[in-house]
């Protein structure tokens, strides 16, 4: 689908760093004193916004990440960087200012509904020396990273000035420069590969109201040829991202989301898996697929969120969407994936499966609705040769695998070479492990790193065996 299971791209975020301040809470009547509703408080949390969202994600979605940006000398700066510095984020280009609060928004939701949001926040720009000391400190480092991310929230780090010297030096070395603009000026991020612009944004940087595929076009080329992009697009929402094709065509590439709950952080979201998926060698076709995949997840989820790539692949697995050589995984890619998917019970399972068929089938479909995640381990052509004799198996592994695949039911499928799993099962570690009724009594390998086993029956009278005796008796 995507292959980007494997790819760890350097990337750098300069931009507005930011605590998301959330306060959950429950309302059942409104205020004596004025019109508006009492919040019962159930419960706060604290997220990374801004800047840090966007780091955040690509973290999640597998990338090195270095953060830059400023921070205050206070609580909610200390909160943030020990926080950044946890999750394994570089923190060494964050400056702290003093006497400039940390950026916090509080957002109060009420079943699962914004009602209202409080901003403490400094949006003045930094001082010139600060200004100078970010960019030297990138400036000596700018070769190590594969590309350089913009995420501007108009609080006064990424003034006109440091703006175009952190592009050119970028583009100097042949890196990628993405940009999440702000404001109606957008000549500030000239010579950038890409923006990323929702369509008000657009509409205000341009003055062209955006009705129709061809004042969307004329949109695009402006922005393209006044700020000198190598790539012109404009997120578009439930419609996904607009964008120029090399000699100038409207291109849509149509988002996929199921149901939105929160469009909070979306943007960071989109910017951030267009970064990793250009790192990563797609066009930018494939990589704005990637980015709508990446958003109709998160915009899933309440509040400022992040996406991993095994929720990406598990997504496009729920709407049948996936390429069949997407669930055929290798056992490290598998665990690396496992771990994004800590809170979905994993099911296990293994065989030969030769030929495949509705024994098969009715087996797999029981083992899938013990849980969410349903893996496969599939022996080898040279494990079942020992199991089973020369003759065996009929078809290949990589047939059999991508027949496997090829199933609603089946998740991922792992080729393994021994004449047991038990170590594939050691590493995974299932919630479930699913045999066939015939194992009742014996002794089954890997049991023990399974929380559970499962025992299912089969179809009566369907097997491999029977299959090919019938074909031999023809």
């Amino acid at each position: 689908m995507f292959g980007l299971e494997n790819k760890t791209p350097r990337i750098l975020v300069v931009g507005d760093l930011m605590i998301d301040h959330y306060v959950w809470g429950k309302c059942e009547r409104i205020s004596p004193e004025a019109p508006v509703q009492i919040v019962a408080v159930r419960d706060e949390s604290n997220r990374l916004g801004g800047a840090c969202n966007v780091a955040n994600n690509l973290l999640a979605l597998g990338a090195s990440v270095s953060l830059c940006g400023v921070i205050g000398d206070d609580d909610t700066g200390r909160y943030l960087i020990k926080n950044l510095d946890t999750i394994g984020i570089d923190i060494s280009n964050i400056m702290i200012v003093p006497h400039r609060p940390t950026t916090k928004k509080t957002r109060v939701v009420v079943s699962n509904q914004q009602v209202l949001r409080v901003d403490r926040e400094e949006k003045s720009e930094i001082p010139e020396n600060i200004s100078l000391e970010i960019f030297e400190s990138i400036e000596s480092k700018i070769s190590d990273f594969d590309c350089l991310i913009l995420s501007d929230y108009d609080k006064g780090v990424l003034n006109t000035a440091l703006t175009g010297r952190l592009i050119k030096l970028a583009r100097s070395e042949n890196k990628l420069v993405l940009c999440d603009p702000k404001g109606n000026d957008y000549q500030k991020y000239a010579g950038a590969t890409l923006l990323t612009p929702n369509k008000n944004e657009a509409q205000s940087a341009t003055k062209i109201t955006i009705a129709d595929d061809k004042s969307l076009t004329i949109a695009l080329k402006q922005l393209k040829d006044k700020c000198k992009l190598s790539i012109s697009l404009i997120t578009m929402s439930e419609d996904g991202i607009a964008l120029l094709d090399k000699h100038d065509k409207l291109i849509k590439i149509p988002t996929i989301a199921k149901e939105v709950y929160d469009v909070t952080g979306a943007g960071d979201t989109v910017i951030a898996a267009l970064g990793l998926a250009l790192t990563g060698g797609l066009d930018i076709y494939k990589a704005c697929e990637f980015a709508n995949v990446a958003a109709a997840v998160v915009v899933g989820k309440v509040g400022s969120a992040t996406v991993s790539y095994a929720e990406i692949v598990q997504y496009m697995h729920s709407r049948n969407q996936s390429d069949c050589n997407d669930k055929i995984i290798s056992k490290t890619s598998l665990l690396t994936t496992l771990q994004s998917l800590k809170n979905k019970k994993i099911i296990f399972t293994n065989g030969c499966f030769d030929i495949l068929h509705k024994g098969h089938i009715f087996y797999l479909q029981q083992a899938k609705n013990l849980g969410d995640i349903l893996i496969v381990g599939l022996n080898s052509d040279a494990s079942v040769k020992r199991l089973k004799g020369e003759a065996r198996p009929i078809n290949s592994q990589e047939d059999r695998a991508f027949v496997l695949a090829g199933l609603e039911s089946v998740d991922f499928v792992v080729i393994f070479d021994e004449d047991t799993p038990e170590e594939l099962i050691a590493s995974i570690s299932p919630d479930v492990l699913v045999k066939g009724k015939d194992y009742e009594g014996k002794e089954i390998a890997g049991t023990k790193y399974a929380k559970e086993l499962k025992l299912i029956d089969f179809v009566a009278g369907k097997s491999t065996t029977k299959i090919l005796q019938k074909v031999k008796s023809l």
